[in-house]
């Protein structure tokens, strides 16, 4: 299984050439597939959702659709995917990511997709890949109607690790070493935490930590 786990997207040429290593073909001959489904309950400025599509456009890929799995059935969203060569989660909410992955039934059916083609995540999209989404920062409920569906906090469990992005970032002020060495000891299993120009690049069994950035590593045996 191949995966780009990233905090910002695909935001620098390092990040960039990680890609193009696990797909092993240029961009001009791959077909990418965005998933924004988590960023529908974020309330605000959406500029942050903007910038990870135009990261993707400069890259030059074959061709770049959007696939929101909960406002399509099925039948219409898995015949899109199939033809990507890149499926990429975007960010946004992490529960409601991971609900309708669920909802839909892509949940089930992803781990042999992947057989084939390339997962990268961008923050939310990256975190429900691994262990579970307890680090998560997302706010479990914008609307009273949502209240029973984020119960859950189990991720997809594609890599054996807890993901926690934006490191030192200003929009999330309590991603610092300290708030994480003290979470660390409250959470079962390694816990990579990345800056906004880092990524985890998985290949099979190779871990390894790529970008222009900083990251730290928690509970790593």
């Amino acid at each position: 299984m191949k995966l780009l786990l990233t905090s910002n997207g695909l935001c620098n040429k390092t990040i960039a050439n990680a890609l193009l290593d696990l797909l092993g073909k240029t961009f001009a001959k791959t077909n990418l597939a965005f998933i924004p489904t988590a960023a529908n309950v974020e309330e605000g400025d959406k500029r942050w959702l903007i910038d990870d599509l135009s990261n993707c456009k400069k890259l030059g890929f074959a061709s770049i659709d959007i696939v929101d799995i909960s406002a399509l059935p099925k039948n219409l969203w898995l015949p899109r995917l199939k033809l990507a060569d890149v499926l990429l989660f975007g960010g946004g909410n992490t529960f409601h990511l991971m609900y309708w992955l669920e909802k839909s039934g892509l949940a089930k059916i992803l781990p042999s997709m992947l057989k084939t083609r390339v997962y990268v995540g961008i923050s939310a999209g990256s975190m429900i890949a691994g262990q579970a989404i307890s680090l998560s920062q997302s706010k479990k409920l914008y609307y009273p109607e949502l209240k029973s569906l984020y119960q859950n906090e189990h991720g997809l469990e594609l890599v054996n690790f807890h993901i926690r992005p934006h490191l030192n970032s200003k929009l999330f002020p309590n991603i610092r070493k300290e708030t994480l060495e003290k979470l660390a000891k409250e959470i079962k299993g390694a816990i990579y935490a990345i800056d906004d120009q880092t990524a985890i690049k998985i290949d099979g069994s190779k871990v390894k930590v790529v970008g222009e950035g900083r990251y730290l590593v928690f509970n790593k045996t």
